[in-house]
């Protein structure tokens, strides 16, 4: 059985967006979707002695059916801004020193405009410290076509998988019968019952970027994305 998530790009994700993708053998990027102003595509949030903190890049926002791989951003500093929020905010956590330096890196060198290739450019170098194996794919490389289930069905038989896992936001559109007449099986991805980390600034928030376990676990981060 080949399995196969398919999810918009988000800027550096939460442990979830990471819990899926380790569930999966094929994990496909699909930023050839509408832009969603307030939403994950370009913030998240961290954790700050004062309460949840976002990190926001600024983005053009041009026309309301502008795609996500569309989408540039607006300032030249915000790269900065966000290095030095993470800086004052996790530098007492017991793995910065360890984990940040490739992030330091990316912050203080990064050219790129686009906001699918930013997150692409955060999201490549996450998958490699938590040691996730599976095949990424941008969902240009597939040519997708037709309404929102044809282009999931398209894409996971293109891929030759015959299960696919979703989040469950998809339960309000998905249409399991076409999946079933493709021979696809349909599963969904449990974000319940995560394991509480050792965490800066109380109380303990589950939903923050995934940067905040890295920084806080180290080495046991996967820990605390599959054990539950």
């Amino acid at each position: 059985m080949k399995k196969v998530a398919i999810l918009q790009s988000n800027y550096i994700p939460w442990k979830g967006y990471f819990d899926l993708m380790q569930q999966v053998d094929v994990f496909v990027i699909y930023d050839e979707v509408q832009y969603t102003k307030n939403d994950w595509r370009n913030r998240n949030l961290i954790k700050s002695k004062n309460g949840l903190e976002w990190l926001t890049i600024p983005v053009k926002q041009d026309k309301l059916s502008q795609r996500i791989d569309e989408t540039v951003v607006s300032t030249t500093n915000w790269n900065k801004k966000h290095w030095n929020a993470l800086l004052a905010n996790y530098s007492k956590a017991p793995y910065f020193r360890e984990y940040s330096a490739n992030f330091k890196h990316l912050y203080e060198n990064i050219e790129l405009t686009n906001l699918s290739s930013i997150n692409r450019a955060f999201i490549n170098i996450i998958v490699d410290l938590l040691g996730i194996k599976t095949q990424l794919l941008d969902s240009k490389e597939l040519n997708l076509s037709g309404d929102k289930n044809e282009r999931l069905i398209q894409a996971v038989k293109q891929i030759g998988g015959n299960h696919y896992i979703s989040g469950p936001s998809a339960k309000d559109y998905l249409d399991l019968g076409k999946f079933n007449d493709n021979n696809i099986e349909v599963s969904w991805v449990n974000y319940d019952g995560y394991t509480s980390y050792p965490q800066l600034h109380p109380p303990f928030e589950h939903r923050v970027s995934i940067l905040d376990l890295l920084f806080n676990a180290g080495p046991s981060s996967m820990n605390y994305i599959t054990e539950r």
